[in-house]
């Protein structure tokens, strides 16, 4: 069987191959936004020859591994057990994967493991970062797109009612699989043992015993072209080419016609998807796994509102919410064993008490600190606001605010509060003096008093400091470069405490050790910009802010 053309006849040959081995391939990775086309492909699933389960990310333990029945444990009088669906061999139909936390994506992997059951992950990501857990998505065996899919391209999607027998593998297919894996950058072993059960899929599909070369190439497009992260260099596959291989004297030559070489596989991957979807599903993978990318803010646990989270024991308090289920299943259990009065029908005590928990993520805070003192303060000046204006521009996509902080003469100043507005800001930063000493210490402490206010408010704080570290004004006004450096050093040190995210920018012509040493303090980091422009600074604040 030759590879799909379309990305709809790759989503529709990947249902037909789950249907024929669900657990031996773990299942499909489509990523589809809601509408036509994905309503047509979900209109199939109903014709599957296995058990369809559907779940969302939000599903608790009790109903994916079972537990109590609590409604009939109470109508009975006696403790009822409830089945959960991993107690259901079949095909789990995963909703809004893309917010799948990794703890429940490790649960689904416990299944996927145990071969009891397979998986139709729904990716309805709308940015390259918004994808599911990497580590669900590497269990299984093959990625669709649906996305860019015109109506017209819908078709019938037959599902096989095909029984997979014994399907024999050609010699060295396997050795040609790895090879051709490792070519792509694919490291893991699950590639390669997911492409030989696709290739026998494929051949049962056909009603034929033995796995042909087409069906090799096939598998190898449907399992290797989403894990691939780099192609080999044309150079090199030409080097290859023209190399004579050399053979043992002891070793008889290789026949011609035992397999296809693994350069063929590589380029029926290459084909297989259009040149973007490999930078955005690298990016993709880069972006899940970078520390607080995607310009979200952090994640915070509560008990008053966000995604809820599995109840925890505590007691109550205003506070608190009590989680009357949770608090009753855990009760139930144990009635036998307590004494109670004849009307009473379940007892609980302080130990059985649950309370709710949530997530939710803030918004972030990027507050720039810019030194306006001296001769260069306007150029410097310059710079930030063309920086910040730039950073605007994307900051409601991101979700971020932005914040100035301007240090000059013996103060500093909040020029502008936390705002998305850019006519604000450009209003705002119009009129902007410069000159004078550099009170480095109170624009810590002015910049600090602005992250005890955004975090009162839910915002995730992040300092960006703009100077060149020559402070000589300490916080009582006074002209003394000992007290002005000990006061910054003591600022400092107040926001280490607060364990918050800190770039220092060294606008100095020459890097200052002072300013190095000042960005250990602050826990931050250094990085020196003898000659910054609006846009070299934009990019040097989201690169270090994304690593």
């Amino acid at each position: 069987m030759t590879p799909p053309a379309t990305p709809w006849d790759r989503a529709a040959l990947a249902l037909r191959l789950l249907a024929i081995d669900p657990y031996g391939l773990g299942g499909l990775w489509l990523r589809a936004r809601h509408g036509p086309v994905r309503a047509a492909f979900a209109g199939a699933l109903g014709h599957l020859p296995h058990p369809v389960h559907k779940i969302h990310p939000g599903l608790s333990d009790e109903a994916l591994f079972g537990g109590t029945d609590l409604a009939a444990t109470l109508a009975a009088g006696k403790l009822v057990k409830a089945t959960g669906i991993a107690n259901k061999p079949g095909i789990l139909q995963l909703t809004m994967a893309e917010r799948a936390t990794p703890g429940f994506a490790a649960r689904l992997n416990r299944l996927l493991d145990a071969g009891t059951h397979a998986i139709l992950v729904l990716d309805e990501g709308a940015e390259p970062d918004e994808v599911p857990p990497p580590a669900l998505t590497e269990r299984l065996a093959m990625f669709a797109t649906l996305d860019g899919v015109p109506v017209s391209a819908i078709a019938r999607i037959k599902i096989p009612d095909v029984v997979p027998g014994a399907v024999c593998l050609p010699g060295e297919a396997l050795d040609r699989l790895i090879i051709a894996a490792a070519s792509l950058g694919i490291d893991s072993l699950r590639a390669p043992r997911f492409a030989t059960r696709a290739a026998c899929a494929l051949a049962a599909l056909d009603g034929r015993e033995e796995v042909t070369d087409e069906d090799l190439q096939t598998a190898a497009a449907m399992v290797y072209a989403h894990r691939a992260i780099r192609f080999p260099q044309e150079a090199e596959e030409q080097q290859e080419q023209t190399a004579e291989p050399r053979q043992a004297e002891d070793q008889p030559p290789a026949r011609q016609g035992d397999a296809i070489p693994e350069d063929v596989l590589v380029e029926v991957v290459q084909a297989a998807l259009p040149p973007d979807v490999l930078a955005n599903l690298a990016h993709a993978r880069t972006s899940r796994a970078a520390k607080g990318s995607g310009g979200r803010g952090q994640v915070r646990k509560g008990n008053r509102r966000g995604r809820p989270l599995p109840s925890r024991p505590g007691r109550i308090s205003s506070d608190n919410r009590p989680d009357l289920v949770a608090t009753m299943r855990t009760a139930v259990p144990w009635q036998g064993l307590r004494p109670k009065p004849d009307h009473v029908r379940l007892a609980i005590r302080t130990s059985d008490i649950r309370l709710k928990r949530y997530e939710d993520k803030s918004d972030r805070l990027l507050i720039f600190a810019v030194d306006a003192s001296g001769s260069a303060a306007m150029a410097r000046m310059a710079e930030a606001k063309g920086a910040v204006e730039i950073l605007l521009a994307e900051a409601y996509a991101r979700r971020d605010h932005v914040a100035l902080v301007a240090f000059r003469g013996k103060m500093a100043e909040l020029l502008l509060p936390p705002t998305r507005s850019l006519v604000q800001t450009r209003k705002r930063l119009a009129a902007l003096p410069g000159g004078g000493g550099t009170p480095l210490a109170a624009g810590l402490q002015a910049a600090l008093e602005l992250v005890l206010s955004a975090e009162k408010r839910g915002l995730s704080p992040t300092l960006v400091l703009l100077t060149d570290g020559r402070a000589n004004i300490a916080l009582d006004g006074s002209a003394n470069r000992a007290a002005a450096a000990a006061d910054a050093t003591r600022m400092a040190q107040a926001f280490a405490t607060r364990a918050l995210p800190v770039l220092v920018l060294d606008t100095g012509t020459r890097k200052s050790a002072v300013l190095a040493k000042l960005s250990i303090a602050l826990a931050g980091r250094y990085l020196p910009l003898p000659r910054p422009g609006a846009k070299a600074m934009s990019e040097a604040v989201a690169s270090a802010l994304e690593n």
